[in-house]
């Protein structure tokens, strides 16, 4: 079987609706059932199933969106809104700012778009449509926003391309710091501007300022003080040199455990399990994706793939910027249809070689490789953020697509800056 078919017939399987999972492992046997001389027969590829998942810096994964779904439960986010929100919330667009900074501090502690777009949206949207903003533009601020938490270190997605690249996961949490500021930037810039277009409801937001501003900083901060903390021993104990980022998720899950419990007490000990069982229904079906992801990925290396599509792209393409133009719209239409841990693990093999081929920096083409894919996190038809903002507010997944595109639009601005500029993403490392 030619990869040609082979990735035909994964697309023709993926519109049939079958998860994302049960279509990379029907794919991965594909080419033993045509050819049952072929290297990778099934044992074969169960084996690598169950060996993909057996990484020490995979169990990262897990540990920051059970840490991250603790801190959801222990209302982390309404402390951390608060705060910013002290600060940004009499200016002109400053709610909607808070909300963003709010995604970037909680990617900071979840690694995760979608848990990023849920822990915060509960909370946030709400609150907004009080203020007198539109649900719609509401739930677009935190569904677009929400994408930095893939960006903000720790991040999932830098896991999984750090282990598919062979690149240091502290690297890539280090080069991942400005790019996500620059987009955040990028958005409360919009933000600002919607604002004073379509008018804000002052008497309403100054009400609920002068409650905020009434308790006090210093009461307000102390009661934050735990919640701000968080970001701070997660990533601190990791560039301090004190703990890898794996022994960081660990340390991230007990930490969120004792604040939630023992010191801001929205958590009972008897509601942990309720929580670990949440937690693992959205751990389990991810770590299923990526083990049949990582068995897909042997598949291809053993029929030559990373090394044909970078023949074929250097021998068709003779100038860097064409192949760079070339590969992040190859990859944004990858994010439109595929969940960023699978493209991860497919095509980082692929990819990785021919950027290498032509000067690009293994850490900086993985910048750009997550934010193509976060772009993708509010572009339908999977759009999963889309899909975790639709089930919250019940708005159709196409009206909140639509009226994120502003934002979309200066995410896109900013992944074209990142391109053109590597030393946005090297400049903390190099």
């Amino acid at each position: 079987m030619s990869a040609v078919v082979l990735f035909v017939l994964f697309f023709v399987i993926l519109l049939f609706g079958l998860p994302i999972s049960v279509t990379i492992g029907i794919s991965s046997i594909l080419p033993w059932v045509v050819d049952n001389t072929f290297a990778a027969n099934l044992v074969m590829v169960l084996r690598q199933m169950m060996s993909g998942v057996n990484s020490l810096t995979l169990l990262a994964i897990p540990m920051f969106m059970l840490s991250g779904t603790i801190m959801a439960r222990g209302g982390i986010s309404k402390k951390l809104f608060d705060v910013f929100t002290y600060f940004v919330g009499n200016v002109i667009g400053g709610v909607p700012c808070a909300v963003i900074i709010t995604c970037l501090f909680y990617g900071a502690i979840s690694g995760s778009a979608p848990a990023t777009v849920a822990a915060v949206g509960a909370m946030t949207i709400p609150v907004m449509v009080n203020l007198g903003y539109s649900k719609e533009f509401s739930t677009a601020v935190v569904t677009v926003a929400g994408g930095l938490g893939c960006i903000i270190p720790p991040s999932i997605p830098f896991v999984l391309y750090s282990t598919s690249a062979g690149t240091s996961v502290g690297d890539m949490f280090i080069a991942g710091i400005v790019p996500g500021l620059l987009l955040g930037g990028l958005l409360m810039i919009y933000a600002v501007y919607y604002s004073a277009r379509r008018g804000e409801d002052r008497v309403r937001i100054k009400a609920v300022m002068g409650e905020l501003r009434g308790q006090g900083f210093l009461r307000l901060f102390l009661d934050s003080f735990w919640a701000l903390l968080t970001p701070v021993i997660i990533l601190g104990s990791i560039y301090g040199g004190i703990a890898t980022p794996t022994e960081a998720a660990v340390i991230s899950v007990y930490y969120a455990l004792f604040v939630s419990v023992f010191i801001y007490k929205t958590i009972k000990v008897s509601e942990i399990p309720a929580v670990f069982m949440e937690s693992l229904k959205t751990i389990a079906p991810i770590l299923f994706v990526l083990s049949a992801a990582v068995s897909f990925g042997r598949v291809l290396a053993l029929m030559n793939v990373p090394q044909m599509v970078g023949a074929w792209i250097t021998s068709s393409f003779s100038s860097k910027w064409t192949i760079l133009l070339v590969v992040n719209i190859f990859l944004l239409f990858v994010g439109m249809v595929m969940d960023a841990a699978p493209a991860i693990l497919i095509l980082t093999p692929i990819l990785a070689p021919v950027m290498t081929a032509i000067g690009v920096d293994l850490v900086h083409f993985g910048i750009m490789m997550v934010v193509n894919l976060a772009v993708g996190f509010v572009t339908p038809p999977v759009g999963i953020n889309l899909f975790v903002a639709s089930s919250m507010t019940k708005i159709p997944v196409i009206r909140i697509a639509k009226v994120s595109l502003p934002f979309t639009i200066l995410f896109a601005i900013g992944l074209v800056l990142i391109v053109i500029f590597p030393q946005i993403s090297l400049c903390l490392i190099r």
